[in-house]
């Protein structure tokens, strides 16, 4: 078993940035992709960024390419995604998942992640 949990959430102005952490625990050794996904009021939860945790180039949805960046600290079993130039429509409960699948790029698709945190929100004000 693999445990997620989320910090870094909170209230940001539109043009402001933040960090999201995302640390691992368990069965560690069992994960080679961490995901992050939102979903927004109303909305299906939907790809933003992944990348595999033993290296390769992290791979972001269009929405976000340019303002989001992932990166991670093996050592300490912690994957973080640094959120710049945040707007109002990036409003959404931001979560962290991780697979065991490998793909390159890395993977995607929502229903290949098995292990999910508890999300934590993001609100952008205008």
């Amino acid at each position: 078993q693999v445990q997620l949990v989320e910090s870094g959430g909170g209230l940001v102005q539109a043009g402001g940035s933040l960090r999201l952490s995302c640390q691992a625990s368990g069965s560690t050794l069992s994960i080679n992709t961490v995901g992050w996904f939102r979903q927004a009021p109303g909305k299906e939860r939907e790809f933003v960024g992944c990348i595999n945790w033993r290296g390769a180039t992290p791979s972001f949805a269009d929405s976000v390419l340019g303002r989001f960046t992932i990166s991670r600290d093996n050592a300490k079993n912690t994957v973080y995604l640094q959120m710049n130039s945040l707007q109002p429509e990036d409003t959404a409960i931001y979560y962290c998942a991780m697979s065991r699948l490998y793909g390159n790029p890395c993977i995607r698709a929502i229903g290949d992640y098995f292990y999910w945190g508890q999300g934590t929100q993001v609100t952008v004000s205008s």
